[in-house]
C-alpha cells in the first residue's frame, strides 16, 4: 500500500504528493475545479488510486485558490494559473525522471489543456475529467478554441448526465483534434464524476497514450 500523502509547501506549488511504492513508473500533475481545492474528495481518491498503480502524483491548488479560500477563479487569473501549473510540473520533475502527465478536474483540466496547447513539450498526455465544454444551458458558449492546437494526447473522463456537455457534445467537438484523444463515459455520472467513488477509468488512462507502457 502506498504511503500516506505528503504536504509539498513551496513558494510557488502548495499541495499533496502521493509517492508510489518503489520507483514510480510515471507522474502526474493533478488540480480542481473552479470551487473546489486539492484535497477535494475526486482528487484524494485518484491519488491514492494512481499511487496504488506506481504513478507519482501531485495534487495541487492552482495559485487563485492560494489567494482565495473560497470562491471561483476570475478571468484574469487564468494565465497565472497555468504559469502555477507549470511550477508545479517543474517541482515533480526534480522528484523523478519519469514520464509526466497532467490533469484536473472541470476548470483545472480546460487550463491544462490550454497549457499544453501552448507547450506540447510539457507533458506525455492530459487526463481531463469533467471537461466544461459549455456552461450549463449555454452550449453555443464553447470553451475549444485551442482544441485545433492540442499536440498531446488527451483522455477525457465525462459523466453522462453532465450539465457542462453530453456526451455527444464532446465528441463533436474532440473531432478538431489532431492528437490521440478518447472519452470514457461513466454512466449516470455528474459533474462531479461521483465524487471519485467510481475510479473504473484508471486502467484505460494508464494504458492510453503508453502512460506507463513504452
Amino acid at each position: 500500500m502506498p504511503p500516506s500523502p505528503e504536504p509539498l509547501k513551496t513558494p510557488q506549488v502548495q499541495g499533496y504528493l502521493h509517492r508510489p511504492v518503489g520507483e514510480p513508473v510515471a507522474a502526474i500533475v493533478l488540480t480542481h475545479g473552479a470551487g473546489s481545492h486539492c484535497e477535494a474528495p475526486l482528487l484524494r481518491a485518484l491519488g491514492r488510486e494512481l499511487a496504488g498503480a506506481g504513478l507519482l502524483v501531485l495534487r495541487m491548488d492552482l495559485p487563485y485558490r492560494r489567494r482565495r479560500p473560497m470562491g471561483p477563479p476570475r478571468p484574469p487569473e487564468a494565465a497565472g494559473d497555468r504559469q502555477g501549473l507549470r511550477d508545479a510540473i517543474d517541482a515533480v520533475r526534480k522528484l523523478t525522471s519519469a514520464k509526466l502527465c497532467l490533469g484536473g478536474h472541470s476548470y483545472g483540466g480546460r487550463q491544462a489543456s490550454m497549457l499544453a496547447a501552448e507547450d506540447p513539450t510539457l507533458a506525455a498526455a492530459l487526463l481531463l475529467l469533467s471537461y466544461p465544454l459549455h456552461p450549463p444551458r449555454k452550449p453555443e458558449q464553447l470553451r475549444t478554441a485551442h482544441f485545433p492546437h492540442l499536440r498531446t494526447p488527451v483522455c477525457f473522463v465525462h459523466g453522462t448526465r453532465d450539465p457542462f456537455g453530453s456526451i455527444g457534445e464532446m465528441e463533436q467537438a474532440v473531432s478538431q483534434l489532431a492528437a490521440p484523444h478518447r472519452i470514457i463515459a461513466i454512466d449516470g455520472a455528474g459533474h462531479d464524476l461521483r465524487a471519485g467513488r467510481d475510479l473504473s477509468f484508471c486502467p484505460a488512462f494508464l494504458t492510453f497514450g503508453g502512460v506507463v507502457a513504452g
